[in-house]
């Protein structure tokens, strides 16, 4: 995990750092005058060589220093710290969403094989992963809040500042949105898993001593299959963090997709780098966690 972080950082610093564009410049407005972004510019540190900036940049890093935002002139941690609930809600919600929909609907598909029900989900499957997410979005947001007007239509005011848990609802149309391209890939993969160790030897000896096909599918089946969805659900979260992007901007939600956006759009040198490390260190966590997650599934896979 240390050296794939450390690469990550070596790589974003200078494909950010070989952009042209002057924070600077950007800082001071275009009406500044030379003299005015040099003493800028040399303040920041950005007149040093482009391997001093990286060695201070590392070393602020690891002291959980990520600078300053070139925008907002605030904290990058704070700046950040303020747009990850919202991103963070909406990324479990879907992870929770897809997972559930998608393990159940292929369980029930791999159970009735070949049968109507099993062609009419995995065609319902398919459609629904061929669908552009912002097309879903705004959809949702048609049929739940302007015809039925259950749920809002855009917008998040927050739980952790308002202290209002009611305010999830916002966030319930955007995990949907993501939530169902992701459940149909998710059942395919599940009912393809289901069917292979269904055939399995160790299925009919548990089914022969009487076990309840429940008991069947829940210890002995899903088990086995789950271990190859987990490490799928696992890679979906680089797919989330990506959709997110065009989700928040769909319902205007205040969170970590819009805020890449809006620092590469401001050259905000520091926040991107920012953004980019911590998305980095969330995948490179959640792959670990599922390496573990492989271990309880199945006593078999050991680390050394």
């Amino acid at each position: 995990m240390i050296p794939i972080m450390l690469l990550v950082g070596i790589i974003c610093f200078l494909l950010i750092h070989l952009t042209p564009g002057n924070p600077a410049e950007l800082m001071l407005g275009p009406h500044a005058d030379v003299t005015s972004i040099e003493a800028l510019t040399k303040k920041m540190g950005y007149d040093q060589p482009i391997h001093v900036q990286l060695v201070k940049w590392f070393s602020m890093v690891l002291q959980g220093d990520f600078g300053v935002s070139v925008y907002s002139r605030k904290p990058v941690i704070s700046t950040i710290a303020r747009r990850a609930e919202a991103s963070f809600i909406i990324a479990l919600g879907a992870t929770f969403f897809f997972s559930i929909f998608g393990i159940l609907i292929g369980i029930i598909s791999a159970k009735k094989r070949n049968s109507w029900l099993d062609q009419a989900s995995m065609t319902l499957s398919l459609t629904l992963a061929s669908m552009p997410s912002f097309w879903i979005g705004l959809n949702l947001m048609l049929i739940f809040s302007a015809t039925l007007n259950w749920l809002p239509s855009s917008g998040y005011p927050g739980v952790l500042g308002t202290g209002d848990i009611t305010n999830l609802r916002y966030l319930i149309l955007p995990c949907l949105t993501i939530a169902i391209p992701s459940s149909g890939l998710i059942a395919r993969l599940t009912r393809s898993f289901v069917i292979d160790i269904l055939s399995m030897d160790y299925v009919t000896t548990a089914r022969s001593k009487g076990l309840r096909e429940s008991v069947v599918i829940i210890k002995h089946v899903l088990r086995n299959a789950l271990i190859p969805v987990v490490a799928v659900i696992g890679t979906y979260f680089a797919e989330i963090m990506s959709l997110s992007v065009v989700v928040e901007t769909v319902f205007n939600v205040p969170g970590v997709g819009r805020l890449v956006v809006e620092s590469i759009l401001q050259r905000d040198y520091p926040t991107l780098q920012a953004l980019l490390m911590i998305i980095a260190g969330l995948y490179v966590i959640i792959n670990f966690l599922c390496d573990i997650i492989y271990a309880i599934l199945d006593p078999r896979i050991q680390y050394d």
